[in-house]
Protein backbone atom coordinates (compact mmCIF):
# COMPACT_ATOMS: atom_id res chain seq x y z
CA UNK A 1 0.00 0.00 0.00
CA UNK A 2 1.58 3.57 -0.83
CA UNK A 3 1.40 6.05 1.85
CA UNK A 4 1.50 9.51 1.21
CA UNK A 5 3.64 11.21 3.81
CA UNK A 6 5.09 14.49 4.16
CA UNK A 7 7.32 14.89 7.38
CA UNK A 8 6.18 12.27 9.12
CA UNK A 9 8.49 9.26 8.51
CA UNK A 10 11.98 11.15 7.83
CA UNK A 11 13.52 9.11 10.54
CA UNK A 12 16.11 6.86 10.09
CA UNK A 13 15.24 2.76 10.36
CA UNK A 14 17.97 1.64 12.62
CA UNK A 15 18.76 -2.29 12.55
CA UNK A 16 19.45 -3.92 16.19
CA UNK A 17 22.77 -4.84 16.84
CA UNK A 18 25.99 -4.13 19.80
CA UNK A 19 27.45 -1.35 17.47
CA UNK A 20 26.26 1.89 19.18
CA UNK A 21 24.40 4.45 17.32
CA UNK A 22 25.61 8.21 16.33
CA UNK A 23 22.63 10.29 17.86
CA UNK A 24 21.53 13.81 15.96
CA UNK A 25 19.14 15.41 13.78
CA UNK A 26 17.58 12.35 11.64
CA UNK A 27 15.02 15.07 9.66
CA UNK A 28 16.49 16.10 6.25
CA UNK A 29 13.49 19.18 6.95
CA UNK A 30 15.59 20.87 9.29
CA UNK A 31 18.28 23.01 9.59
CA UNK A 32 20.61 21.00 11.61
CA UNK A 33 20.05 17.56 9.55
CA UNK A 34 22.66 15.44 10.11
CA UNK A 35 23.24 12.93 6.73
CA UNK A 36 25.85 10.94 9.79
CA UNK A 37 23.06 11.04 12.34
CA UNK A 38 21.64 7.01 13.13
CA UNK A 39 19.60 8.30 15.58
CA UNK A 40 16.75 10.63 16.27
CA UNK A 41 18.13 12.86 19.51
CA UNK A 42 15.34 15.57 19.40
CA UNK A 43 17.73 18.33 18.42
CA UNK A 44 16.25 19.44 15.26
CA UNK A 45 15.83 23.12 14.78
CA UNK A 46 13.86 24.60 11.79
CA UNK A 47 13.45 28.02 9.97
CA UNK A 48 10.56 29.69 11.50
CA UNK A 49 7.57 28.85 8.71
CA UNK A 50 3.85 30.14 8.17
CA UNK A 51 0.93 28.24 6.88
CA UNK A 52 -2.23 29.59 5.63
CA UNK A 53 -5.60 27.45 5.43
CA UNK A 54 -6.80 26.13 2.07
CA UNK A 55 -10.46 26.74 3.15
CA UNK A 56 -12.34 28.68 5.66
CA UNK A 57 -15.86 27.94 6.79
CA UNK A 58 -18.20 30.12 9.30
CA UNK A 59 -19.65 28.03 11.99
CA UNK A 60 -22.99 29.33 13.32
CA UNK A 61 -23.37 31.43 16.00
CA UNK A 62 -24.74 28.63 18.73
CA UNK A 63 -20.96 27.44 18.14
CA UNK A 64 -19.52 30.54 19.31
CA UNK A 65 -17.20 29.11 22.46
CA UNK A 66 -16.53 25.75 20.25
CA UNK A 67 -14.03 24.27 22.02
CA UNK A 68 -12.99 20.78 20.91
CA UNK A 69 -13.27 18.75 16.98
CA UNK A 70 -13.19 15.65 16.00
CA UNK A 71 -14.12 13.68 12.59
CA UNK A 72 -16.40 10.84 13.07
CA UNK A 73 -18.89 9.25 11.00
CA UNK A 74 -19.10 11.51 8.10
CA UNK A 75 -19.09 14.82 10.43
CA UNK A 76 -17.03 17.12 12.62
CA UNK A 77 -18.38 17.16 16.02
CA UNK A 78 -17.56 19.99 18.37
CA UNK A 79 -18.90 21.56 22.01
CA UNK A 80 -19.06 24.75 23.22
CA UNK A 81 -17.36 25.32 26.61
CA UNK A 82 -19.25 26.01 28.98
CA UNK A 83 -22.88 26.93 27.71
CA UNK A 84 -24.54 23.83 27.14
CA UNK A 85 -24.39 19.98 27.21
CA UNK A 86 -24.66 19.04 23.65
CA UNK A 87 -22.56 17.65 20.83
CA UNK A 88 -22.99 19.04 17.03
CA UNK A 89 -22.77 17.22 14.09
CA UNK A 90 -20.95 19.69 11.43
CA UNK A 91 -21.81 19.27 7.68
CA UNK A 92 -18.05 18.96 6.14
CA UNK A 93 -19.00 20.67 3.00
CA UNK A 94 -20.64 23.65 4.40
CA UNK A 95 -19.60 23.73 8.39
CA UNK A 96 -24.12 24.02 9.68
CA UNK A 97 -25.17 21.79 12.03
CA UNK A 98 -26.76 18.35 11.12
CA UNK A 99 -27.48 17.37 13.99
CA UNK A 100 -27.45 18.14 18.09
CA UNK A 101 -27.36 15.37 20.47
CA UNK A 102 -28.25 15.94 23.92
CA UNK A 103 -25.92 14.78 27.10
CA UNK A 104 -29.01 14.50 29.72
CA UNK A 105 -28.17 14.08 33.04
CA UNK A 106 -24.65 15.79 32.81
CA UNK A 107 -22.91 19.33 33.62
CA UNK A 108 -20.52 21.71 31.25
CA UNK A 109 -18.43 23.45 33.94
CA UNK A 110 -15.44 24.25 31.51
CA UNK A 111 -15.81 21.35 28.47
CA UNK A 112 -12.08 21.93 27.19
CA UNK A 113 -11.61 18.89 24.37
CA UNK A 114 -13.12 15.73 22.70
CA UNK A 115 -11.41 12.85 21.32
CA UNK A 116 -12.72 9.33 20.55
CA UNK A 117 -11.56 5.86 20.03
CA UNK A 118 -13.64 2.78 18.58
CA UNK A 119 -16.46 2.78 20.84
CA UNK A 120 -16.36 5.56 23.25
CA UNK A 121 -16.52 9.57 22.75
CA UNK A 122 -14.82 11.15 25.47
CA UNK A 123 -15.41 15.22 26.19
CA UNK A 124 -12.91 16.93 29.08
CA UNK A 125 -14.32 18.99 31.80
CA UNK A 126 -11.03 20.27 32.92
CA UNK A 127 -10.64 23.67 32.16
CA UNK A 128 -8.90 25.52 35.22
CA UNK A 129 -8.21 28.49 35.10
CA UNK A 130 -10.74 30.94 36.45
CA UNK A 131 -9.26 29.60 40.06
CA UNK A 132 -6.56 26.52 39.53
CA UNK A 133 -7.57 24.87 42.09
CA UNK A 134 -10.54 22.25 40.97
CA UNK A 135 -10.99 19.31 42.63
CA UNK A 136 -13.69 17.89 40.20
CA UNK A 137 -11.50 17.52 36.85
CA UNK A 138 -12.66 14.51 34.99
CA UNK A 139 -13.30 13.28 31.66
CA UNK A 140 -16.95 12.20 30.55
CA UNK A 141 -16.82 8.76 28.46
CA UNK A 142 -20.27 8.37 25.99
CA UNK A 143 -20.88 5.25 23.96
CA UNK A 144 -21.04 6.04 20.39
CA UNK A 145 -24.07 3.38 19.82
CA UNK A 146 -25.95 5.20 22.39
CA UNK A 147 -25.07 9.19 21.64
CA UNK A 148 -28.25 10.33 19.82
CA UNK A 149 -30.76 8.21 21.45
CA UNK A 150 -32.28 10.28 23.71
CA UNK A 151 -30.19 7.76 26.67
CA UNK A 152 -26.59 8.18 26.24
CA UNK A 153 -24.66 5.59 28.32
CA UNK A 154 -22.09 7.94 29.86
CA UNK A 155 -19.79 7.09 32.50
CA UNK A 156 -17.16 9.37 33.96
CA UNK A 157 -13.05 9.48 34.90
CA UNK A 158 -12.36 11.39 37.75
CA UNK A 159 -8.29 12.18 38.17
CA UNK A 160 -6.02 14.73 39.90
CA UNK A 161 -2.55 15.64 38.58
CA UNK A 162 -0.06 13.60 40.86
CA UNK A 163 2.14 16.94 41.11
CA UNK A 164 -0.04 19.48 42.27
CA UNK A 165 0.21 19.62 46.29
CA UNK A 166 -1.34 23.08 46.62
CA UNK A 167 -5.10 23.98 46.08
CA UNK A 168 -5.33 27.12 47.13
CA UNK A 169 -7.24 30.12 44.87
CA UNK A 170 -5.21 31.52 42.45
CA UNK A 171 -5.64 34.09 40.21
CA UNK A 172 -7.73 33.88 36.89
CA UNK A 173 -5.51 32.86 34.25
CA UNK A 174 -2.04 32.42 36.94
CA UNK A 175 -1.82 28.73 36.78
CA UNK A 176 -0.15 25.68 35.39
CA UNK A 177 -2.87 23.07 35.87
CA UNK A 178 -5.26 24.43 33.14
CA UNK A 179 -6.18 21.70 30.99
CA UNK A 180 -7.23 22.02 27.30
CA UNK A 181 -5.72 19.57 25.09
CA UNK A 182 -6.53 15.58 24.99
CA UNK A 183 -5.44 12.38 22.70
CA UNK A 184 -7.07 9.19 23.43
CA UNK A 185 -4.72 5.86 22.58
CA UNK A 186 -5.20 2.01 22.69
CA UNK A 187 -4.71 1.76 26.17
CA UNK A 188 -4.08 5.44 27.66
CA UNK A 189 -5.20 9.21 28.20
CA UNK A 190 -2.77 11.52 27.20
CA UNK A 191 -3.42 14.86 28.71
CA UNK A 192 -1.50 18.01 27.73
CA UNK A 193 -1.62 21.35 29.95
CA UNK A 194 -2.39 24.88 29.36
CA UNK A 195 0.72 26.43 31.39
CA UNK A 196 -0.06 30.24 31.94
CA UNK A 197 2.64 30.85 34.51
CA UNK A 198 5.47 29.01 31.95
CA UNK A 199 3.39 29.26 28.56
CA UNK A 200 4.35 25.17 28.11
CA UNK A 201 2.88 22.60 28.29
CA UNK A 202 3.19 19.01 30.56
CA UNK A 203 1.84 15.51 29.65
CA UNK A 204 -0.05 13.31 32.04
CA UNK A 205 -1.40 10.13 31.29
CA UNK A 206 -4.49 8.53 32.51
CA UNK A 207 -6.17 5.07 32.16
CA UNK A 208 -9.47 4.95 29.98
CA UNK A 209 -11.37 3.00 32.95
CA UNK A 210 -13.45 5.33 34.79
CA UNK A 211 -13.50 6.13 38.16
CA UNK A 212 -10.77 8.34 40.54
CA UNK A 213 -7.29 8.32 38.98
CA UNK A 214 -4.07 10.18 39.48
CA UNK A 215 -2.33 11.74 36.29
CA UNK A 216 0.44 11.04 36.13
CA UNK A 217 3.55 13.21 34.69
CA UNK A 218 5.54 11.83 31.72
CA UNK A 219 7.19 14.86 30.51
CA UNK A 220 7.09 18.87 29.81
CA UNK A 221 8.20 20.90 26.85
CA UNK A 222 8.44 25.06 26.77
CA UNK A 223 6.36 25.61 23.81
CA UNK A 224 6.08 29.80 23.98
CA UNK A 225 2.29 29.87 24.26
CA UNK A 226 -0.94 27.93 25.49
CA UNK A 227 -1.85 24.69 24.39
CA UNK A 228 -6.00 24.33 23.41
CA UNK A 229 -5.96 21.26 21.61
CA UNK A 230 -4.63 18.19 20.40
CA UNK A 231 -5.17 15.29 17.84
CA UNK A 232 -3.13 12.17 17.51
CA UNK A 233 -2.09 9.23 14.93
CA UNK A 234 -0.38 6.61 16.89
CA UNK A 235 0.20 4.29 14.81
CA UNK A 236 1.95 6.58 12.63
CA UNK A 237 4.02 8.19 15.65
CA UNK A 238 2.64 12.03 14.79
CA UNK A 239 1.16 14.13 17.35
CA UNK A 240 -0.76 17.48 16.85
CA UNK A 241 -1.10 20.56 19.19
CA UNK A 242 -2.64 23.58 18.62
CA UNK A 243 -3.05 26.66 20.58
CA UNK A 244 -1.78 30.78 20.48
CA UNK A 245 0.67 32.98 21.92
CA UNK A 246 -0.06 35.51 24.75
CA UNK A 247 -0.30 37.90 21.92
CA UNK A 248 -3.29 35.60 20.03
CA UNK A 249 -0.98 34.34 17.60
CA UNK A 250 -2.15 30.41 16.50
CA UNK A 251 0.67 28.02 15.78
CA UNK A 252 0.77 24.40 15.07
CA UNK A 253 2.98 22.11 16.89
CA UNK A 254 3.90 18.95 14.81
CA UNK A 255 5.76 15.80 17.16
CA UNK A 256 6.74 12.92 14.98
CA UNK A 257 9.54 10.27 14.96
CA UNK A 258 9.31 10.14 18.79
CA UNK A 259 10.04 7.21 20.95
CA UNK A 260 6.99 5.58 22.40
CA UNK A 261 4.98 7.60 24.07
CA UNK A 262 7.57 10.03 24.55
CA UNK A 263 5.98 13.11 22.65
CA UNK A 264 8.43 15.20 22.73
CA UNK A 265 11.62 12.83 22.42
CA UNK A 266 11.66 13.07 18.65
CA UNK A 267 11.23 16.24 16.14
CA UNK A 268 9.01 18.89 17.05
CA UNK A 269 7.76 21.45 14.41
CA UNK A 270 6.04 24.63 14.77
CA UNK A 271 3.98 26.38 12.39
CA UNK A 272 2.36 29.90 12.82
CA UNK A 273 -1.27 29.97 11.40
CA UNK A 274 -1.65 33.24 9.49
CA UNK A 275 -4.98 33.76 11.22
CA UNK A 276 -4.09 37.18 13.63
CA UNK A 277 -6.48 37.14 16.51
CA UNK A 278 -8.03 33.73 15.80
CA UNK A 279 -8.42 32.15 18.77
CA UNK A 280 -7.64 28.48 18.16
CA UNK A 281 -9.22 25.68 20.40
CA UNK A 282 -10.10 22.35 18.50
CA UNK A 283 -8.12 20.60 15.85
CA UNK A 284 -8.73 17.40 14.01
CA UNK A 285 -6.84 15.04 11.15
CA UNK A 286 -7.37 11.65 9.57
CA UNK A 287 -3.94 11.05 7.70
CA UNK A 288 -1.74 13.61 9.63
CA UNK A 289 -1.08 16.08 6.98
CA UNK A 290 -4.43 17.90 6.10
CA UNK A 291 -5.59 19.26 9.13
CA UNK A 292 -9.37 21.01 10.32
CA UNK A 293 -8.94 23.61 13.46
CA UNK A 294 -11.60 25.90 15.02
CA UNK A 295 -11.79 29.00 16.71
CA UNK A 296 -14.41 30.24 19.47
CA UNK A 297 -16.07 33.83 18.65
CA UNK A 298 -13.40 36.09 19.53
CA UNK A 299 -14.19 40.02 20.32
CA UNK A 300 -11.79 42.36 21.62
CA UNK A 301 -9.33 44.08 19.44
CA UNK A 302 -11.37 43.08 16.32
CA UNK A 303 -14.35 40.90 15.77
CA UNK A 304 -13.52 37.27 14.92
CA UNK A 305 -16.23 34.63 14.34
CA UNK A 306 -16.35 31.29 15.18
CA UNK A 307 -15.31 29.38 12.01
CA UNK A 308 -13.38 26.49 10.67
CA UNK A 309 -10.27 26.20 9.01
CA UNK A 310 -8.39 23.46 6.86
CA UNK A 311 -4.55 23.51 6.38
CA UNK A 312 -2.91 20.68 4.15
CA UNK A 313 0.97 20.57 5.15
CA UNK A 314 1.66 18.69 1.84
CA UNK A 315 1.30 22.69 0.52
CA UNK A 316 3.84 23.64 2.43
CA UNK A 317 6.37 21.03 2.72
CA UNK A 318 7.64 18.25 0.31
CA UNK A 319 6.32 15.10 -0.42
CA UNK A 320 7.64 11.72 0.05
CA UNK A 321 6.34 8.93 -1.48
CA UNK A 322 6.93 6.02 0.22
CA UNK A 323 5.63 2.01 0.22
Amino acid sequence: MIIRVALLCTGVLVASGAKAQVPGCTDPLALNFDPSAETNDGSCMYAPTGISPYLTQELPTSLSETSGLIDWDGHFWTHNDDTDIRLYALDPQDASIADECLLAGVINQDWEDIDQDDTWIYVGDFGNNSSGNRQDLHILRIEKSTLCTGQPQIDTLWYSYEDQIDFSNQGSNTTDYDCEAMVVGADSIYLFTKQWKSLGTAVYALSKLPGDQIAELRGTWPVNGLITGATWMEGDRVLALCGYSSLLQPFLYVCYDYQGHSFFSGNKRRLELTLPFHQIEGISTTDGLDYTLSNERFSQIVMVPPRLHHVDLVITFPVIWMH
